[in-house]
């Protein structure tokens, strides 16, 4: 029997196993199996908590599909609640090791559990090679796509995994599928890429609909609110901090301008608890 928790964070929602104390063989079967919306948990993916010779805690991280992801903003604030919550730490400043690198949280704590988390995203990567995307630009902007019946234009950047933004005037109007799913397989992205459209309301507050790349529209997405919020103040268009609305709720993004670091604070909730 494997004991595992649900949780989200925006509503971008996962299956949280810990690996240190249990033993999982074929996560990214297991993956695809748990993410089930109909014969399954139910999921965006399955996040393990492993143990790290780098940081507190290293974080595994497989999409629905069954692919290996980078990296998961919403996800590795739950990885915070649930190594607090579950006593695997008493710490509230944690390393999180990832494939995008190893993170530092701020863990906020209310009655004796983590209400929202402090992400340090680290620095943007705007070489195209690394993104990756292709391009001969030094900052991958006004990369215009066509797709079906629209011309996009989209800034291009990494936030350990690859995003490309595009701005659009209303954001209720766009079928994020239908063009969604064509720009993550499109082939300027060597290894696909996520897709965030954005609507600006004021220089401090945006709304996001996102294509997320091996799981298809979902409420919410860190690393893509992190990356639009950067596109944005590159091309001129948003302050230094800004509110994210997704369908799922609402996230504080902020650029620091000295460091050049990306912050993120979202919440983070335990959804249910169960055995396979």
């Amino acid at each position: 029997m494997i004991e595992f928790t649900k949780m989200q964070g925006l509503g971008n929602d996962y299956v949280y196993i810990d690996a240190v104390n249990q033993k999982i063989e074929n996560a990214s079967l297991l993956s695809k199996i748990i993410s089930d919306r109909h014969f399954g948990v139910g999921s965006d993916g399955l996040i393990l908590i492993c143990k790290s010779e780098r940081a507190d805690f290293k974080m595994q991280m497989f999409n629905s599909d069954g692919s290996e992801a980078e990296m998961c903003g919403n996800g590795i604030r739950c990885v915070g609640k649930f190594v607090y919550d579950k006593r695997l730490t008493d710490k509230t400043i944690l390393k999180i090791e990832t494939l995008a690198g190893v993170k530092k949280l701020q863990l906020n704590i209310t009655k004796g559990k983590v209400d929202t988390v402090r992400v340090d995203m680290g620095l943007p990567i705007f070489e195209a090679k690394k993104i990756p995307v292709i391009s001969n630009k030094e900052i991958v902007k006004n990369l215009e796509i066509e797709i079906y019946d629209k011309k996009f234009k989209f800034t291009c950047l990494s936030m350990g995994n690859p995003h490309a933004i595009t701005f659009i005037k209303n954001i209720e109007d766009i079928e994020v599928e239908k063009y969604g799913s064509q720009m993550e397989i499109n082939e300027k992205f060597p290894n696909k890429t996520n897709v965030e459209f954005i609507e600006i309301v004021n220089k401090r507050y945006i709304k996001m609909r996102v294509w997320e790349r091996g799981a298809g529209e979902t409420l919410a997405c860190g690393t893509g609110a992190c990356a639009s919020v950067v596109a944005g103040i590159v091309n001129n268009l948003l302050d230094e901090k800004v509110t994210v609305e997704l369908l799922g709720g609402k996230l504080e993004i902020e650029w620091d301008k000295y460091n050049k670091h990306v912050y993120m604070t979202g919440p983070a909730v335990t959804v249910f608890e169960g055995r396979l």
